[in-house]
């Protein structure tokens, strides 16, 4: 009989001596888009300390080392999930998936009823990727210069 080993992935709040790790991971996640979008998409510029102590980011780690992460942020009336990243070298593995659950855990928590998400349209990986995820698409729109496409999912309070 086979043994299987599954890493334990940790959740947790990001701190501020996560910033260069958030930075990092982000970089490398969105890297492969700048030629399809002709510049660098927003989370490989933004500032993560900030969010950070805004208290909208939180890490996944695995075996110690943080290998991806989520920003949501608190709207009225639905939580908007701003950017999930995973290192490219740990996709696969489920981390994803957990920061969308993560998300889901959050709005209830929150009581809202929705997660709403937009993604570049030139990042055509995740428009079948939120869909698994019981994300709909609601429309499409110019917004701040880039060609995005919307998402929602309704979140049981």
């Amino acid at each position: 009989m086979a043994a299987y080993s599954f890493p334990v992935i940790a959740i947790r709040p990001a701190a501020e001596a996560d910033a260069p790790a958030l930075a990092s991971i982000a970089v490398a996640a969105y890297q492969h888009y700048v030629p399809r979008i002709g510049g660098p998409p927003a989370p490989m510029t933004a500032d993560y300390t900030a969010a950070i102590r805004r208290g909208q980011a939180w890490v996944a780690a695995v075996d110690g080392e943080v290998t991806g992460f989520v920003i949501l942020v608190s709207r009225p009336g639905y939580l908007l999930l701003e950017n999930v990243a995973v290192l490219p070298a740990a996709q696969g593995r489920g981390i994803g998936a957990r920061l969308l659950a993560l998300a889901e855990d959050r709005a209830r928590a929150l009581g809202v009823p929705e997660i709403r998400l937009y993604t570049n349209a030139a990042m055509t990986e995740n428009l079948t990727y939120y869909p698994r995820y019981g994300y709909t698409e609601t429309h499409r729109a110019q917004q701040d210069g880039f060609r995005r496409v919307f998402f929602r999912k309704p979140v049981d309070t």
